[in-house]
């Protein structure tokens, strides 16, 4: 930093009344060491909030600041400055107006910033100020994930997508690739990441290949550069050479697995090709292999419902099923089961496909269809281990319903699910698998229906304008909307303008008792079964539901999604 330099912003800084004299000198001093901006310096070191420190300094420097969250922004304006510059220097270019181009940086003191941004631009500039991560936010929103990697392909109009078997064995936000193939399909994965997304669609159409994250339960398009269609075929080709698979086999759907390190965490990756008429559309489901459990207490079950639990998961024998379709947190509640039982005193063992997360003191087993290793086949060899527990990931045959029935009755504790939409439908489905009726009434113990609705998030969450006749029609409990308030999502910085933040279970928790069993053994039907469940005090997944609406936990909305008007 020139004599010059050092004078003007020491000058600044005392101009903007936010430092003593002795901050100043020791800013002065960090920025001669450091090259990182004065702005981040101040961020970073905790001197002041980056927004405080901009909003004065733009006071001072006689500049406007202004924030992007909600700021929309012309094509043309976009395209006045070119998408390198843009990432190079951390700018957004905002407006249009009598031949200038203003542009919003967080870091106007850089000397040679403003002739750099006129040279790219061709013409004249306007700085404004804006906190660097409206900029960032704004650059992937206007520009699309992975932006600047897609402008350099463009540029170098050549690229080669090679294997790069080091990956698997490298942390992927500390990759430094030359392959601009190979970093655009880490940026994807490391904004999925980021986003706490579960699943990632790449998804051909005929003039975009569309990318779409699955977060809480939830698709949302990702912004991606329009031109990335050009690209199709060798981002493809690289998730699957990442993955193991034939890249010349197009015709034909396909399954693999990447393991990646992101941020010190491994995740595996499910990856599963399909071939359509524009081309292959590729799903990758993200897995984190070792987590926080989360405890019973934490699942979010009313105190007779987890009662319940606690007495079904801690007897000696029986099978206690999960049932709900795919993505209602059925593996996240098997999970917070064996939690709870996993004592020194007891051998735990469980047949999973894939096994989502690691746990200690339990021994775990890939199932692998492929080369025979199947859940009944696991599920045989796992009684000659002398287990006191057994977990098997699903029950999808009458083979393994069998297996695990009479694992049951000999005295040993079986956790499984089942793929039906209620509690009482696990019977008629085992029924319908073949097995017999006075089976499955003697080894069932009980049986968790769920579903997962979006949390609401309380920084900005607002009260609902309730509609009593709407809710009348849909059956919920009026006598207690007196003594609960009703909320409605809104949108924050918190929750990335989606009203929500993160998921949680709605449960019915079926019971099996000596009238549940008599149906049972009776072949009743599943309404039957259901009604008598309610009689001896069984809340239906939608009750449930309209006490977490009344806790303010979720929306009237997100009950209706996942639940249908028998539930």
């Amino acid at each position: 930093m020139s004599n010059a330099n050092t004078e003007y912003l020491s000058g600044l800084l005392k101009r903007m009344d936010l430092f003593t004299p002795a901050q100043v000198v020791e800013l002065m001093e960090a920025a001669r060491e450091s090259e990182m901006s004065i702005t981040e310096i101040v961020a970073a070191e905790g001197y002041a909030p980056e927004e405080a420190f901009l909003e004065k300094l733009a006071e001072v420097l006689r500049l406007p600041y202004l924030r992007l969250r909600t700021q929309e922004i012309e094509q043309d304006v976009l395209d006045r400055l070119p998408t390198k510059a843009v990432f190079q220097y951390q700018v957004i270019p905002f407006e249009f107006e009598n031949g200038v181009l203003h542009v919003a940086t967080n870091d106007p003191i850089d000397a040679g910033l403003v002739d750099s941004l006129r040279l790219a631009a061709g013409g004249r500039v306007k700085l404004a100020l804006s906190p660097s991560s409206d900029i960032a936010k704004a650059a992937k929103r206007f520009y699309g994930v992975g932006a600047e990697t897609v402008d350099r392909m463009m540029q170098d109009d050549r690229f080669e997508v090679g294997v790069d078997e080091s990956l698997a064995k490298v942390d992927v936000t500390e990759l430094d690739q030359e392959a601009s193939i190979v970093k655009f399909v880490n940026q994807i994965i490391w904004e999925a990441v980021q986003q706490g997304s579960t699943d990632i669609h790449l998804e051909p159409m005929e003039t975009q290949l569309r990318i779409r994250y699955r977060v809480d339960g939830v698709l949302h398009q990702a912004p991606v550069p329009a031109r990335l269609i050009r690209f199709q075929a060798a981002i493809i080709s690289r998730i699957k050479v990442m993955a193991n698979l034939d890249i010349a086999e197009k015709r034909l759907p396909m399954d693999g697995r990447i393991g990646l390190r992101v941020q010190g965490e491994d995740i595996d990756i499910r990856v599963s090709t399909m071939p359509t008429v524009y081309g292959e559309s590729v799903s990758l489901r993200l897995l984190q292999r070792k987590g926080e459990f989360i405890d019973l207490v934490d699942l979010g079950m009313t105190p007779r419902d987890k009662g319940l639990m606690e007495k079904m998961i801690h007897r000696p024998n029986g099978i206690v099923l999960v049932t709900g379709p795919t993505g209602s947190g059925k593996s996240t509640s098997l999970y917070a089961f064996l939690h709870e039982v996993n004592k020194i005193d007891r051998r735990i063992l469980t047949a999973e496909e894939p096994i989502e997360y690691e746990m200690s003191g339990i021994n775990q087993v890939l199932v692998r269809p492929d080369i025979g290793l199947t859940f009944a086949r696991t599920l045989r060899s796992f009684l000659r281990q002398d287990p006191d527990i057994i977990m098997v990931g699903e029950i999808r045959d009458a083979e393994t319903a069998e297996i695990a029935i009479q694992a049951s009755l000999t005295g040993h504790l079986v956790f499984s699910t089942l793929h039906t939409n209620d509690s009482a439908g696990s019977f008629t489905r085992l029924l319908d698998m073949g097995v017999e009726p006075f089976l499955v009434a003697s080894a069932v113990a009980g049986v968790v229906a769920q579903r997962l609705v979006r949390r609401l998030c309380s920084d900005c969450r607002k009260v609902h304008v309730v509609d009593r006749g709407r809710l009348e029609r849909l059956g919920f409990p009026m006598d207690q909307l007196a003594t609960g308030i009703i909320y409605e999502p809104s949108t924050c910085e918190a929750c990335r303008m989606t009203g929500f933040r993160g998921r949680g279970g709605i449960f019915e928790v079926l019971h099996v008792t000596e009238s549940i069993e008599s149906l049972v053994v009776a072949r009743s039907s599943s309404h039957d079964i259901k009604a008598k469940s309610m009689e001896q005090g069984m809340v239906t997944l939608r009750d449930d539901g309209w006490q977490k609406v009344l806790n303010g936990f979720t929306t009237i909305e997100e009950v209706l999604r996942v639940t249908e008007e028998n539930q």
